[in-house]
């Protein structure tokens, strides 16, 4: 299936200055706003208090939450849980109020008795900075495996364009979570995990041509081939991140609050995704000097070939 018939090869290196720049303008903008704003850590990082309410029919979930916002709860996170009667509620930790106290005016709001009740916990903030450090220590260690993989499989300079172009993408969906303080949840770390392995595949099938038509290509410099091999892939590109994106949009919209967050970044890893397999990952393996004496593998000399090359006397 081909979307784009292209009969000349689309000239993308001629525009790496201005994405350059492009990118350089957004990794410190994501920067700056991790510095002044941080991320708007969920429960999972932050802890707070657990509310089980059993309900004697069905709950309806968005009128539980407009009855929450409406109260004062505007951070509260509702989801069924065992059963379509039985909700459990999330809420922010609130400075000198006690769980029992929490819980009742939880009740109050959603104009419940107590005995509906069936049970209050307090999550503490130990588990929140556990789950941060063994997020951030899957991420780096992903980081590290892919430059170990990529180099043995391709090259260096591959290697280093591959983790430069997954930190890039990393770095703008924080960036882009700070920017608009969206809530950062399990959720929405998985997804930052998802949006790795996702860039990684784009960028593993583009450098994977590129090493392909480098040794094919017998004409053209680095450039050139670069620009032919990106052509060559941009039809399975589209047509990749569109199945995608058309899923995401689906859970995005009607996937319900506790997969938004997970949505969201998603959707925006695709695109950015796709941008830096493009203007990242190929740019720095050019400006690294990729070139075809690098992936042409070296000619093993067979034994005995200076003998048979000997003439007879």
């Amino acid at each position: 299936m081909q979307l784009l018939k292209l009969k000349e090869t689309v000239s993308f290196m001629s525009l790496r200055v201005p994405a350059m720049i492009f990118s350089a303008v957004l990794m410190l903008a994501s920067i700056a706003s991790l510095a002044t704003n941080s991320l708007n850590w969920g429960l999972d990082f932050t802890g707070g208090t657990l509310v089980e309410v059993g309900y004697d029919q069905e709950a309806n979930l968005p009128q539980i939450r407009e009855q929450l916002q409406a109260s004062g709860f505007p951070d509260a996170v509702v989801q069924n849980f065992g059963s379509s009667s039985e909700v459990l509620i999330r809420l922010a930790p609130r400075d000198n109020v006690k769980a029992s106290e929490l819980s009742n005016q939880v009740m109050d709001a959603l104009n419940l008795e107590t005995s509906n009740i069936r049970r209050v916990e307090f999550v503490g903030p130990s588990v929140g900075e556990e789950l941060t450090e063994q997020g951030g220590l899957a991420m780096l260690v992903a980081l590290l495996c892919i430059l170990v993989y990529v180099a043995m499989r391709f090259e260096w300079r591959f290697a280093l364009g591959s983790v430069v172009a997954l930190a890039h993408d990393v770095l703008l969906t924080l960036g882009l979570f700070s920017f608009l303080q969206l809530e950062f949840d399990l959720t929405v770390l998985a997804a930052v995990l998802a949006v790795i392995g996702y860039s990684l595949n784009d960028t593993i099938v583009v450098s994977d041509r590129i090493r392909e038509n480098f040794r094919k290509v017998r004409k053209g410099g680095p450039e050139e081939i670069i620009n032919i091999s990106l052509t060559q892939t941009l039809n399975r590109t589209i047509i990749t991140s569109m199945t995608t994106i058309f899923v995401l949009l689906a859970l995005f919209f009607v996937g319900g609050a506790l997969i938004h967050g997970f949505a969201t970044a998603l959707l925006f890893g695709v695109f950015i995704g796709t941008y830096s397999s493009i203007y990242v990952a190929s740019l720095v393996a050019l400006m690294l000097g990729i070139s075809k004496e690098d992936l042409i593998p070296a000619e093993v000399e067979k034994e005995g070939e200076e003998l048979e090359s000997t003439p007879f006397n």
